[in-house]
Order: structure tokens, then C-alpha cells, then sequence
């Protein structure tokens, strides 16, 4: 299933197939088989993450993303953009990629979970709902299954954005694992004195720069890449439980405030400004910029989504209209875009990762003969990696997939295209010739 939706990404069946019927009736049935759930899948997948990820300094990056279902079949039975005039129905996807801290290598998928949401059923006031009952718990059970799943880690980093901005996520934390939060709410903070109620943002208004520091800040859909100068303030800030919904949570939570400011955007230009809330104690310009260089390893999973969407695997175009079945089809592309990813990341040798990361064992003397047959006369033309490491198949993959070496650097879609020639190279390798 994983190599079918590498090799031929697209939510048809009948593609990912490969236009093999028989390959169809075993993918649909495996899609349909009741004992496949898109849990297991990803259960699965984090437990190979959590072997590479044994003894490193981790960052667990996590968000949602809206499948806007796109399918003649799936938009004639209700589904589409949910909240956007062209469906009443549509599928989400809560995704933890965890990456190493040091290289920014990207180790594997952490969790998925892929729900259904009908915007038109009935449902109960937000106030009086549990949070174990709301959409937002899936925020904190990713912090719970990163203590669990990644015990064996050096230290556990769980980044998120806005969303994510829940009392009860600082609050019940799991021990042995730090947030990065991006602060949404303009919470009540302990201020002078006991009774005293200060607001978040005014207060970070009001404290003096820590310092400033410039940044590479990459591009992005309707931005292009850019060196921003950001000034830093940082405080130890104490906020307060909020008036509704945590009944059961202690009263305070002590974490550390990092607000981060462009100064002297371009005109024209939405200036960058993070307010992050942290476990991590940072009083130093120093202890800061960590702190905002984890949070900023966030962007793998936009990445990511963009991958799984339109970078290939044109998730969105699925004409599967049974749910049930498209959820677990969502959880199989999720895994396999994880490797485009890797590719993608590996490509400049920077993380430093072995080739087994992604593929099988077997595939080293293949990639490396490949290799030899890409290989022109200049240097430019010459595969600088290491044999044995995944920046070497990254480089065979993506001269497979067109990527020249002389311009730019190879995306997520030349990466899928060069594997999908790989599998077929693989696949030629393999057959046995008889005498007839």
C-alpha cells in the first residue's frame, strides 16, 4: 500500500494501482477490510519513528489540516470545503511529525488521527462540553503519546501553533516533555501582588528588548522568501486559570513569555510577531533564540500538508465517498508523503541520516548503480554523498525525477516523480527471465 501511493500518488485506487486490476481489488479490500483502521497505521508508523529516535533531541510538530474533498462522488454525497459554501461535510487531519533538534532531519510520523466532521449535526454549547469531548483534546493527546511512544528520546520538544493555545495543554503537561505554544488568547497573568490581574499582551508590550538577531524566513504561499530583523523580549510570566472550562486545573501556570517582533518590514509586507509560551526557562537573548529556533521547525508540517495535497498526492481529488474508507486511505498517503518529505529535507546532506531511514536495505547497491549510470563528467554532475546515507538516495531520486543538478533544488514533486521511477527500476531489476 505505502510504496503503491509513493510510487503513483493520487486518491484514485485505480491509479495508485497502477491500472492493474488485480492490484485494484486487493487495495480496495484492504481499504474496506474492517480490521484496518487508520489508528493501527499510525501506530505503526510511530513506532518505527520512535527507533530513530531513541538517544536524539526530538521536536514533535503538530497541526490540523481541512481536506476539502474534491471528487465528483465525494461532493455529489455532501462532501467539500467545510464552512465554505460547497459542502456540508469534510475530513480533517491532526498530524505530529517528529524531527531531530540538532539537524532538523525528519525521522518519521509521530501521530495522525483523521476524523470526520459534520458541520451540520447538532452539538452541545462549548462551555458546557468536557474537553475530552472537544476537538482540542487532540492537542494534549499528542503530548501524551509523545512521552509514551518517544520515551527513549534525549528530550522531547511538542511545538504548535495558535490553536493549540489551551490552558489545560500547559497545565497538564506529561512529565519528561517541554511546549513551545504559540499564544492565541489574551489570557489574565499574576502581576505585582497577590490580587493583581494583568493582560498578556499588554505586558509584552511594555518589556524591554532582550536583544535582536537576523533571520532567514522562508517563503510561503502569497510570501517570498526574505532576511527579517527580529527584536526579542522575554519574561517569566505566570497565567491564571481561565473563569470557564477547567474546573480541575490549578489555579496558576508558571511558563516563560518569548515575544518576537520584525522590525523594518518592507512595505507592503505583514511583519512577522510570535508571542510563544514555553516550559523551557529563558532569561538570556541566548536561552530566547533556542527557544524560537524550535518553534520555527514548525514549518516541516505546513510542508508537509502541502505535500499530502498538492505536491503529488492530490489528496483532495479523492472520489471515495464512504468515509470510513477515505479516513484510512487519508492515514496510508499521510505515511507515504512522510517519505517524499524525507527525501526533501535529506537532499543538501544536512541530517546527517542513513539511507534505511526510507528505504530497504537491499536498495543500497541498486541506488548506487543507478548512481554510477547518472553521474556525468563535471563535478556538478557527481553524487557528493556519502554512499550509505540518505542525502546519496535523495540525490539518485531526484536526478530520476529531472532534477538536473545544475538549477534550484529538487521539491516535493520531483522527488515523488524520481520514485516512482526507482520503483520501476527496482521492479525491472527484479524479474527472472525463463526459457520457454
Amino acid at each position: 500500500m505505502h510504496r503503491g501511493l509513493v510510487a503513483r500518488p493520487c486518491a484514485r485506487i485505480r491509479r495508485i494501482a497502477g491500472g492493474r486490476r488485480a492490484q485494484e481489488v486487493r487495495l480496495t479490500r484492504f481499504l474496506r477490510n474492517p480490521a484496518v483502521t487508520a489508528e493501527e497505521m499510525a501506530r505503526h508508523a510511530a513506532g518505527l519513528t520512535a527507533a530513530r529516535a531513541a538517544g536524539r533531541d526530538i521536536v514533535v510538530a503538530q497541526d490540523t489540516s481541512e481536506l476539502a474533498l474534491g471528487g465528483k462522488r465525494a461532493q455529489a454525497n455532501g462532501y467539500g470545503p467545510v464552512g465554505k459554501g460547497g459542502g456540508t461535510r469534510g475530513l480533517l487531519l491532526h498530524a505530529a511529525l517528529a524531527l531531530d533538534a540538532g539537524t532538523g532531519a525528519l525521522l518519521g510520523l509521530a501521530h495522525a488521527e483523521v476524523w470526520n466532521r459534520d458541520t451540520g449535526a447538532k452539538v452541545a454549547a462549548r462551555r458546557s462540553r468536557a474537553l475530552a469531548d472537544k476537538e482540542s483534546q487532540r492537542w494534549l493527546d499528542v503530548a501524551a503519546h509523545a512521552r509514551e511512544d518517544f520515551a527513549a528520546a534525549k528530550r522531547i520538544t511538542v511545538v504548535s501553533d495558535r490553536e493549540s493555545d489551551i490552558y489545560a495543554h500547559l497545565a497538564q503537561r506529561p512529565g519528561g516533555v517541554e511546549l513551545i505554544v504559540r499564544a492565541c488568547q489574551n489570557r489574565t497573568i499574576a502581576a505585582d501582588g497577590e490580587d493583581a490581574i494583568e493582560l498578556l499582551f499588554p505586558f509584552a508590550d511594555g518589556l524591554a528588548e532582550a536583544g535582536r538577531f537576523v533571520a532567514e524566513i522562508p517563503a510561503a504561499p502569497g510570501r517570498k522568501a526574505r532576511k527579517a530583523a527580529l527584536a526579542v523580549r522575554v519574561s517569566p510570566v505566570t497565567l491564571r486559570k481561565p473563569r470557564h472550562g477547567a474546573r480541575d486545573l490549578p489555579d496558576a501556570v508558571g511558563v516563560t513569555l518569548v515575544d518576537v517582533r520584525e522590525v523594518g518590514a518592507a512595505e507592503g509586507v505583514a511583519p512577522i510577531h510570535w508571542r510563544l509560551l514555553t516550559t523551557y526557562a529563558a532569561t538570556s537573548l541566548a536561552e530566547a533564540r533556542r527557544v524560537i529556533d524550535l518553534y520555527r521547525m514548525r514549518w516541516t508540517i505546513e510542508e508537509f500538508f502541502r505535500t499530502l495535497k498538492t505536491a503529488g498526492f492530490e489528496i483532495e481529488q479523492a472520489d471515495i465517498c464512504d468515509p470510513k474508507v477515505m479516513i484510512k486511505l487519508v492515514a496510508a498517503t499521510a505515511v507515504a508523503a512522510v517519505t517524499v518529505m524525507q527525501l526533501v529535507k535529506a537532499r543538501d546532506g544536512a541530517t546527517d541520516q542513513l539511507l534505511t531511514d526510507a528505504f530497504e536495505p537491499e536498495d543500497e547497491a541498486l541506488l548506487e548503480a543507478v548512481s554510477a549510470k547518472l553521474e556525468g563528467a563535471t563535478a556538478r554532475q557527481k553524487n557528493p554523498h556519502r554512499k550509505g546515507s540518505l542525502a546519496f538516495a535523495a540525490w539518485v531520486v531526484a536526478r530520476l525525477g529531472g532534477w538536473t543538478a545544475y538549477y534550484g533544488k529538487p521539491g516535493p514533486k520531483v522527488m515523488r516523480q524520481g520514485l516512482d521511477d526507482f520503483r520501476r527500476i527496482k521492479f525491472g531489476a527484479a524479474l527472472t527471465f525463463y526459457d520457454v
